[in-house]
């Protein structure tokens, strides 16, 4: 099959399980996710998997067409969404999408998630190119890192944090979306299949040594989401940096806008060599947290009032 097929996604109105679907809200090469109604009329998103690289529905079907060639990894992929699904469904954390429930149907695997209202961290971004503050960016992956902290602890990996991963809802809270854990594994099970990931964003690890991967390798992709808010677009993919590593260094790139300690800590995160990163999250907030403990401690006018009249007298 033709890697580049694009599957139609299941029409409006369309009653599957308790839902019914209203219009499809994002098309990707690995799912196709829809704007649904619960039967009380509750708004969700439902995330139906179909990797575009093994199934093809065309217009009218609704259950995909799979070759014989593509089954295994099919139903590999499959197994590895649905209990994705599982895991997330234990994970309750403000800053982590919900997963409300997960079901088989039409010969592939659903996950209904809460839906959220507002636009991607991505959208943002570019709206506001070349505007972007220190205390935003701080605000929005301080709170990003707590709902990480959780999903690590939980012995899971996201695998595909990226600004267009990460959803503000209107009141700025942050919502990290769409987990490519699943993704990951279906690209290295040995099926001859496209590792799925995204430049510029994935570690060098998730390209070549995926038994590397732990808790360092999403703070990469936490590093590179921070320098794309910064840029206002991605970073240098990661095995084209192993290869000739042509990225600026935040620290230089940004020296003029932004604190040095945020810029080190961004080109802390994204050191090549995943040993050199900060090891867990807790210890990239630790250090995010130095940096508000100082902003804290700031002298105010009059605190600068008594420490020049104490140098003019000597104490």
């Amino acid at each position: 099959m033709p890697a580049q097929q694009i599957n139609h996604p299941l029409p409006s109105g369309f009653q599957l399980d308790r839902y019914r679907i209203e219009r499809q809200l994002s098309l990707g090469g690995f799912s196709i996710v829809y704007l649904a109604f619960d039967d009380d009329g509750t708004p969700v998103a439902i995330k139906e998997y179909l990797p575009n690289s093994l199934a093809l529905r065309s217009e009218g079907q609704i259950i995909p067409a799979i070759s014989e060639e593509h089954q295994a990894a099919f139903r590999h992929g499959m197994k590895c969404f649905f209990e994705e699904g599982r895991a997330l469904a234990h994970l309750s954390h403000p800053n982590v999408v919900r997963v409300l429930n997960f079901f088989r149907a039409n010969e592939t695997v659903y996950m209904v998630m809460q839906y959220e209202r507002g636009r991607t961290l991505q959208e943002h971004v570019q709206k506001h190119r070349g505007e972007i503050r220190e205390i935003f960016v701080r605000n929005v992956f301080t709170r990003l890192l707590n709902g990480l902290r959780e999903v690590h602890t939980q012995k899971l990996l996201h695998l595909d944090i990226k600004p267009s991963n990460i959803y503000l809802r209107t009141d700025g809270n942050p919502v990290l979306l769409d987990f490519g854990a699943a993704r990951q594994a279906l690209g290295a099970s040995g099926h001859s299949l496209k590792p799925m990931y995204t430049p510029g964003f994935a570690s060098p690890e998730q390209y070549k040594s995926p038994f590397k991967m732990g808790p360092w390798t999403d703070i990469y992709s936490v590093g590179a989401s921070i320098y794309a808010c910064l840029s206002g677009a991605s970073p240098q993919a990661a095995d084209k940096r192993v290869e000739k590593d042509q990225l600026v260094p935040a620290t230089k790139r940004f020296a003029d806008k932004y604190s040095g300690q945020l810029l080190e800590i961004i080109d802390w995160c994204m050191v090549l060599d995943f040993q050199e990163r900060p090891m867990s999250v807790f210890q990239l907030q630790k250090a995010l947290a130095e940096r508000h403990q100082l902003v804290r401690r700031q002298p105010s006018w009059f605190d600068n009032l008594g420490q020049g009249l104490r140098s003019l007298i000597g104490k």
